[in-house]
């Protein structure tokens, strides 16, 4: 699971009863294509400062759930340095987002 740190995921899976490990999937799935519709739209307006907005929350959430590739990719928008740069760094976003959801999906379906 390259998409999800696997000692995260086991810490929340040991440490969470299996619905709020559950509701914490949902919600993060719910947050990251919420999250990647916003860095897009903030991209489409030339709006820097939005698109470095949504990917702050974006890496934050990422990083709660163990998305790690989500995270730095994330994190990579925050610190673009040209608005030229956004497009392509909010496509490997959505990229990362879509591995991370569909990964916690996965683990969530192991955990019964």
């Amino acid at each position: 699971m390259r998409s999800l740190d696997p000692d995260i995921i086991a810490q929340l899976r040991e440490d969470l009863p299996p619905d709020i490990f559950a509701r914490i999937v949902r919600s993060f799935e719910e947050d990251a294509s919420r999250l990647v519709a916003d860095l897009d739209a903030a991209c489409a307006a030339g709006d820097g400062a939005g698109f470095r907005r949504a990917a702050h929350t974006l890496a934050g959430a990422a990083g709660t759930v163990g998305a790690l590739p989500l995270e730095e990719a994330a994190r990579r928008c925050m610190v673009s340095a040209t608005d030229a740069e956004h497009p392509e760094l909010c496509a490997r976003a959505l990229a990362e987002a879509d591995e991370a959801v569909a990964a916690l999906r996965a683990t969530l379906q192991e955990a019964g």
